[in-house]
């Protein structure tokens, strides 16, 4: 994941927040079937998965999520905390790996990595304390740490905040996997 610009293309509002990316409609249709997800009015705050696809830099999350039939799950009503891994940390994965999760008969493994990475509620960062234990979906908990450079869940960094209309991206610098 390219980490940085993804932050700066939404706005910086402070604080290590940032706005969500205004997404058109072209945007998001061309980036998903007809439904739910694909639902934008140009006026409202974007979902999560509008934000996702809105990002320059989450084009591999953003295939793996519809690769997993995971899209609507980012756009319902939620709210949901997303760990929001760079095209750079999935490049960072062994070679191959990504082509191979997006195989088909992958398709329950993808399930699993893609859940991983949402943790049902809303989490600001400043809500995430050292020690701290959250559920995500694939029904695992991760760690959360909180060290002098920043907060890390289950070993990545978060890099930035992004708040949704249905919750919350924190992008990470790398792809969560379940041990």
């Amino acid at each position: 994941m390219l980490i940085v610009p993804f932050f700066w293309s939404c706005g910086q509002n402070g604080g290590g927040e940032t706005t969500a990316p205004e997404n058109t409609s072209n945007e998001v249709e061309q980036a998903l079937t007809p439904g739910q997800e694909g639902v934008n009015n140009g006026e409202s705050t974007p979902n999560i998965l509008q934000v996702a696809v809105g990002s320059a830099d989450h084009t591999t999350l953003v295939a793996a999520v519809k690769a997993a039939e995971q899209t609507t799950a980012l756009a319902n009503n939620g709210p949901l905390t997303v760990f929001a891994p760079t095209n750079a940390a999935f490049d960072a994965l062994p070679a191959g790996t990504v082509e191979s999760l997006l195989e088909p008969e992958n398709k329950m493994k993808l399930i699993s990595i893609v859940q991983f990475h949402a943790a049902p509620g809303s989490y600001d960062v400043s809500q995430l304390k050292d020690g701290q234990s959250l559920f995500v979906a694939s029904g695992h908990n991760i760690k959360v740490e909180v060290k002098d450079d920043g907060t890390y869940v289950h070993g990545a960094k978060i890099l930035g905040t992004v708040k949704a209309s249905n919750g919350i991206v924190h992008v990470v610098d790398k792809v969560l996997l379940p041990n």
